[in-house]
């Protein structure tokens, strides 16, 4: 008899699956830390070398300009917003600013960014690095970083839309894209829920890492391992997942591992892999102990279900309610440790509402020949009520009253059993035995 099942597990395993620790707009932020700065007349661009084959005419940075530049550029490392500002308003005011060439003009507005987002101002970081880009004939390396950077602030204030779209124009005129820029436009791809191209994204990056012998980002890899899942598509979210219990060895990783062997009806693998995670002590949460219970008994493993329901709920881990106390009992009664089936199930109906886990711990005394506490739980069932089957309860009153010795009542039990065709058999059988056991007597009387 299945006494258990895994309903809610499975829900609970699913929502594990589907789980994203996944900030786009802190990738962002943390890039952007590390790469926002300043120097005059230098175009940094991040991982990009400037497409030689393509030809502008930049014009000069002049000294006079390139000391002003210096003066505010000084006053911002200093932290001296006011003075710095003061010195570039005073560059492009209404006569300044007709003074100054496209590429003055564009380190002018660099530096304002770098002033802005400082201050954490992305906002007005954003408007003067679109200054730059909209300046003509700058360097082309300083158009790939500052695109780039423009990208980056939008995902930043979560824009992905124009984020995306300022990656792609990035794209078109970079030489070399790097594995991470990649990922931040799969990333930009997954908040707009365009999963096909956030996917194509991702995978791009991780070949090209491991084209190097480089081992990609744990992210990389739980990125793809979610746009899998979405698609249904089982195999490559298993191989994924393999990976990362490979390469980042964590509880949810095995979780999620362990469940997607049972979509994929590799109910030994699944079992493993659970198993491997329980014996590292990787099952922390209550869910998941329980889960490791319901599979080894879909395992056929019961004693070793009821070993991790005892320990999980001695160690609070497993909420004490009345259901995880009956898992425990219902799998020590299928190893045949009736002895310890009957103090968990004596838990467990005195924490329900209904009649049923009487019956079954009715049934349990039965096994363990404690008729009289047999008759007594049985009785109390049938009484709360809420029984799937009375009948069944009725038939196992009946043998609790036979073995000791009350025939009229179990005749009794037997009769009502009876009156539910699924017992009427079963009922008839019992009742003709214990008429012939009653003549045996009679005859040993006589004899």
């Amino acid at each position: 008899m299945k006494l258990v099942n895994m309903t809610s597990t499975g829900i609970w395993l699913r929502a594990a699956a589907l789980s994203l620790p996944l900030v786009v707009a802190q990738v962002g932020v943390e890039k952007l830390a590390g790469t926002a700065g300043f120097q005059i007349g230098t175009a940094v661009a991040q991982e990009q070398k400037k497409d030689e084959r393509e030809t502008r005419r930049t014009p000069a940075l002049r000294n006079k300009v390139y000391e002003k530049l210096a003066e505010a550029q000084t006053a911002a490392e200093a932290k001296d917003w006011v003075a710095a500002r003061a010195v570039l308003d005073a560059m492009i005011d209404a006569d300044g600013k007709r003074a100054l060439n496209s590429y003055e003009l564009a380190n002018v507005y660099n530096l304002y960014a770098f002033i802005n987002y400082s201050n954490e101002d992305f906002p007005g970081a954003l408007e003067a690095y679109r200054n730059v880009i909209a300046q003509p004939d700058i360097p082309l390396a300083m158009e790939i970083n500052t695109k780039y950077t423009i990208a980056q602030l939008y995902f930043v204030q979560e824009d992905w839309r124009q984020g995306v779209d300022m990656l792609l124009e990035w794209f078109a005129v970079t030489d070399q894209p790097s594995a991470t820029a990649h990922v931040l436009l799969s990333q930009g791809y997954y908040q707009l829920k365009d999963y096909d191209n956030a996917l194509e994204q991702v995978n791009i990056a991780i070949t090209m890492e491991e084209g190097k012998g480089k081992l990609p980002k744990e992210q990389w890899y739980n990125l793809a391992r979610f746009l899998y899942f979405e698609r249904n598509d089982i195999d490559n979210t298993v191989a994924t997942l393999e990976n990362l219990v490979k390469y980042y060895p964590k509880d949810q990783y095995w979780i999620q591992l362990s469940h997607m062997y049972g979509e994929q009806k590799k109910e030994g693998w699944q079992l493993a892999a659970m198993e491997t995670a329980y014996m590292q002590d990787m099952l922390t949460k209550g869910p998941e102990r329980v889960t490791m219970a319901y599979l080894f008994l879909q395992g056929e493993v019961p004693y070793k279900a009821a070993q991790v329901m005892d320990k999980g709920l001695k160690d609070e881990l497993i909420d004490p309610t009345s259901k995880n106390y009956e898992i425990m009992g219902s799998a020590y009664r299928q190893a045949q440790e009736v002895a310890k089936a009957i103090p968990a199930m004596e838990v467990a109906a005195s924490k329900s509402e209904d009649g049923e886990l009487y019956a079954r711990l009715g049934n349990v005394y039965l096994d363990g020949d404690r008729f009289d506490e047999a008759i007594e739980a049985l009785e109390k069932g049938l009484k709360r009520g809420g029984l799937r089957r009375p009948d069944n309860a009725r038939l196992s009153l009946g043998m609790a009253y036979f073995n000791t010795k009350q025939y009229d009542k179990a005749r009794k039990a037997f009769r009502e059993a009876g009156k539910d065709e699924r017992s009427e058999t079963y009922a008839r059988q019992w009742i003709k035995y214990l008429n012939s056991e009653l003549e045996r007597q009679a005859k040993l009387a006589e004899d």
